[in-house]
């Protein structure tokens, strides 16, 4: 058993012509094929209208995996609002060659966020806010082909880049004041943080129903392993300083890389690790071995200054295999 994730990076949508769809799945299905996977976790899939009014689509999602072996798995997505639509952008993807048996998403459900209210904000915020997290987490169960039930959780935590305040941006990347910059990047770590902790509460709620859970967390952590969030997630017994949870804590994969293959992004000449995989100690017992897809990335910060309207995701896939079938 092969499991994957990839963030495809603004992949498809509205303000993207046939011509530049075309030229990202040109650059993406040669590394879809080559992760030869049974299961994949996709971040930064956007939608379309095929007319005005009509109801969102992944259209470029259905065209980069038609004519390939995934074109027969089942999949889900994350949707939106009360008409549960997909999003413009960002949306999720769970792919999977066996039955997806259940599947939930979960977005401030188990973890209300917190009010606060902005001390730098023009005019002055009159009350609180509700702090809420960019995405929802999705959550699936899988009945392998040995009839045990396999949890995938794909996540994408918030970036961390300054969460807007009101009347305080000067520009898309520029602030009026440092304080207000200061306050912009406390909410967008709240965000991300709060976000983990949602996952740590789901994945908990697993192990109650069945300590020795089959469970994946995959995604897009924009955080490295022993940032906040990832830490959150494990909950290794190191910060719980508590023996007795060992069973609940999680296994990060890369672990088992040499250091000088454990990145999937690099920004500036600075490589780093945040898209991760994270496992449950009984999903470990079945563990084979971990690639990061990362031989061709080039710097995203480069690419940004550089390049205009680049094919190609800056960030690398990750694949697990697993002796479990």
């Amino acid at each position: 058993m092969r499991i994957a994730t990839f963030n495809l990076e603004d992949f498809g949508g509205e303000k993207q012509s046939t011509d530049r769809v075309t030229a990202q799945i040109e650059a993406l299905r040669p590394q879809l094929l080559r992760l030869d996977a049974d299961i994949l976790c996709f971040q930064e899939i956007n939608s379309k209208r095929a007319a005005p009014g009509a109801k969102r689509g992944l259209y470029a999602f259905d065209r980069l995996i038609e004519n390939t072996p995934y074109a027969g798995y089942s999949w889900i997505a994350t949707t939106f609002g009360p008409k549960q639509e997909f999003a413009d952008k960002h949306n999720l993807v769970i792919l999977s060659r066996w039955r997806i048996v259940d599947t939930q998403q979960i977005r401030n459900n188990l973890l209300r966020g917190p009010s606060y209210q902005p001390v730098t904000a023009e005019p002055p915020a009159e009350e609180a806010m509700a702090v809420q997290w960019d995405r929802p987490l999705l959550h699936v169960s899988i009945e392998l082909a040995d009839s045990r039930l396999l949890h995938v959780i794909n996540l994408h935590l918030r970036a961390p880049l300054a969460s807007p305040v009101d009347g305080q941006k000067s520009g898309p990347f520029s602030w009026k004041t440092a304080s207000a910059w200061a306050e912009g990047f406390y909410l967008a770590s709240l965000k991300r943080s709060g976000q983990a902790l949602e996952a740590r509460l789901l994945i908990d709620k697993i192990f109650d129903q069945d300590k020795k859970a089959l469970i994946a967390v995959c995604g897009d952590f924009n955080a490295e392993i022993r940032d906040t969030p990832t830490r959150i997630i494990c909950s290794h017994i190191e910060d719980t300083g508590n023996g007795a949870l060992s069973s609940r804590a999680l296994v990060p994969l890369e672990n088992s890389l040499s250091q000088s293959r454990r990145y999937t992004l690099i920004h500036n000449g600075r490589k780093q690790m945040l898209d991760h995989m994270l496992v449950s100690n009984a999903l470990l017992a079945d563990f084979s071995s971990l690639e990061v897809h990362n031989e061709t990335l080039g710097d995203e910060l480069v690419a940004y200054t550089s390049i205009e309207d680049s094919p190609q995701s800056y960030h690398a896939p990750v694949v697990a295999e697993f002796k479990t079938v």
